[in-house]
């Protein structure tokens, strides 16, 4: 299934936590380039994609996020430093709220999945800032002293927080640490690997690069994969922050805009890339699924199981459907396209590893 965008860029999609029948898209006007942006609420049905609510903003829209809370509320992340939040159920075509404390453009917001009562943001503007959708300001700042694209919480913490950013190192911060000297930074991490160790295992170097995105394993949940400039997709395990990449995913041609865990599988993921491609991944952490034998250790080289070319533009947005049949996932794009496609059209063989009903 397909929806056009017409006249605005893809930035983000995201599938409801509610229903699997309903998505939220921000896109933006001349690529989030200048101009405005909107959000776009999407209906599925037996007859295609359908517009519920549209929303139009004076900036351009990076990211968005529903709301943990209520499912009827949406986050965005705008242009001009600002976060709105929007209620499909309230009357008008306005933001019940909104915040302006970022000097930057936002670039991701996310939900607190655990206590579902507070979100996180990320801005160009160097920090990342914790909120609570019922107080007119933040709660926390923490710095990261570089352009930051992408942060979120842990899945199965209230007070873990993590982020990358154009400096190539992933930050982990715990919030139930003391701020001091260090505001709560507990792991700092060069997403970009490390270089050989005379005497010791012999790991390829790699130069640092952007990481624009990543995303916490929704079954490993000390697992992160992290992707960016140098279109490789690594995955690290933050009980070992010295130790490097536990896996690399090579294939894409230019950067790796956005990456999900898949929420069926604990070794799937899917990416967006600069590459007008989609591509489904193993990371090879369980035995059954390499099509190739994989021996995990520092930097062990994870399997494409396939790719979804119709998108002529970047790929700028991807997500999974957590209901319904395995394997359905959204993708948007500068194409002035969302499309709506199953992952075992493109898995040849491996498809058998979501259950077919």
């Amino acid at each position: 299934m397909e929806f056009r965008t017409t006249g605005f860029n893809g930035y983000a999609v995201k599938y409801s936590p509610y229903f699997d029948n309903r998505l939220a898209v921000a896109a933006s006007a001349n690529y989030g380039l200048v101009g405005n942006g909107r959000l776009f609420v999407l209906g599925l049905d037996a007859s295609g994609i359908h517009a519920e609510k549209v929303y139009e903003t004076s900036d351009s829209v990076y990211d968005l996020a529903w709301a943990e809370s209520s499912e009827t509320q949406v986050i965005l992340a705008g242009g001009d430093g600002s976060i709105k939040l929007f209620d499909i159920a309230a009357p008008g075509n306005n933001p019940v709220a909104q915040w302006q404390e970022h000097n930057r453009e936002v670039y991701a917001v996310a939900y607190n999945l655990v206590t579902k009562d507070s979100f996180v943001s990320s801005s160009w503007d160097g920090t990342v800032k914790v909120w609570s959708p019922i107080r007119s300001q933040s709660m926390l700042t923490l710095p990261t002293h570089s352009c930051t694209y992408s942060a979120a919480f842990a899945p199965r913490s209230a007070s873990i927080v993590s982020c990358v950013s154009s400096d190539s190192h992933l930050r982990i911060y715990d919030l139930r640490t003391p701020a001091s000297a260090t505001n709560h930074l507990v792991h700092l991490i060069p997403a970009h690997g490390h270089a050989p160790v005379p005497g010791g295992p012999q790991r390829p170097s790699y130069e640092p690069a952007e990481i624009l995105t990543h995303d916490w394993n929704k079954y490993r949940d000390t697992v992160i994969a992290t992707a960016g400039v140098d279109q490789l997709i690594r995955t690290f395990d933050i009980r070992n922050p010295k130790g490097g990449p536990v896996a690399i995913l090579r294939g894409h041609n230019f950067a790796v805009r956005k990456i999900a865990w898949s929420p069926h599988l604990s070794d799937v993921l899917i990416s967006g890339s600069y590459d007008m491609t989609a591509r489904v991944w193993t990371d090879g952490s369980t035995s059954a699924t390499p099509s190739r034998p994989i021996t995990l250790g520092p930097e062990a080289w994870g399997d494409e199981y396939g790719r979804f070319n119709a998108h002529t533009e970047f790929v700028t947005g991807v997500d999974w459907c957590l209901f319904g049949t395995e394997g359905w996932v959204a993708t948007t794009a500068w194409d002035e396209r969302v499309c709506v496609w199953d992952v075992r059209t493109v898995m040849g063989q491996n498809r058998t590893r979501f259950h077919t009903p």
